[in-house]
């Protein structure tokens, strides 16, 4: 799927919202063929943690994981933004597959759902809220459904539980280029990225996708050899699989506890005709539409910002 990325890199400008410094926690750089592969067990995943002075430990953490080929410095600036307002730690995580976390051998919501249950057993946590971007937010949904007294409510940003636009044709060809990219190890990063983007470029003519997917590039300082973050070998070859979403909820009840989605209405990703078949998953869920893209947060930060801590502030007994 083509992420409709019209102003991606506005995160810069999210970022510069008051708030703490981040601690940090991320697994050893992943390099080329010295990455390690894992099993489909649970990995534990490298995070960010935010807190503010008025952070309550008694109070369920916010858990947020980010969409495909994004990471946990995504949403550096939302998290701010939201322990000033909201008295709860506020964790971002690295998916699997993505950013600073373990890279594997499968890809796919149950597995990334062991590995949020691994995480929050691993810091004590018995509940969190969650919030998921595309990816990560069906990551959050089939999370929800599976482990109901582990979720105090669910925030699932623009994405839908039914069905996806039909452009996979598209993401296809990108993957085949991340895949296939040649880049001299003698290269500067500087010029790794102008040949890596022309690449790219050759299999989509939306630039700013690929400004997105740039946010991958590294570069081994040791070797030189260049790598992508992202597992794109492994996402390129689980990408068919996107559609059969549903076939994961089959034998799971509905999740019935306090559930917000916040969509776009210039994105593909959420259809209007959908919600009574979202309201028999989620009985306890509510909409709202935002004037964006898929990249809600960032095409309209204070708006969501100011949904999502409503949401977290409210009582459990007015959900």
């Amino acid at each position: 799927m083509v992420l409709l990325l019209s102003k991606t890199l506005r995160f810069l400008q999210i970022c510069r919202l008051n708030g703490k410094c981040p601690a940090t926690s991320r697994a050893p750089p992943l390099w080329g063929a010295t990455q390690r592969l894992y099993a489909s067990s649970p990995i534990d995943m490298s995070f960010e943690l935010f807190e503010g002075q008025t952070s309550d430990p008694s109070q369920a953490p916010l858990i947020t994981m980010h969409g495909l080929f994004g990471s946990k410095q995504n949403w550096r600036g939302i998290s701010k933004a939201l322990v000033q307002r909201t008295n709860r730690k506020i964790y971002t995580v690295d998916a699997r597959n993505h950013g600073e976390s373990p890279h594997t051998s499968s890809h796919n919501s149950p597995d990334m759902s062991g590995d949020v249950r691994r995480f929050l057993e691993t810091r004590a946590h018995p509940r969190a809220c969650l919030m998921g971007h595309s990816m990560g937010g069906r990551t959050m949904m089939y999370f929800a459904h599976k482990y109901p007294e582990m979720t105090e409510r669910l925030i699932v940003v623009d994405i839908s539980p039914i069905r996806v636009p039909r452009t996979t044709g598209e993401m296809q060809r990108i993957f085949d280029a991340m895949v296939n990219i040649s880049l001299p190890p003698e290269l500067p990063l500087s010029e790794g990225r102008k040949l890596a983007k022309q690449q790219l470029l050759a299999a989509t003519d939306s630039n700013e996708t690929v400004e997105f997917i740039m946010l991958n590039l590294r570069k081994d300082p040791q070797t030189g050899a260049f790598s992508w973050a992202c597992n794109a070998q492994l996402l390129r070859e689980f990408l068919p699989r996107f559609h059969d979403y549903r076939s994961h909820f089959a034998s799971l009840p509905p999740y019935k506890g306090p559930t917000t989605f916040i969509c776009g209405t210039r994105s593909p990703y959420m259809k209007r005709e959908d919600w009574p078949q979202i309201l028999e998953m989620f009985p306890n869920a509510e909409i709202h539409w935002l004037d964006a893209h898929h990249l809600v947060h960032f095409d309209q930060p204070q708006q969501f910002i100011s949904i999502v801590s409503e949401f977290l502030n409210r009582p459990l007994s007015a959900s």
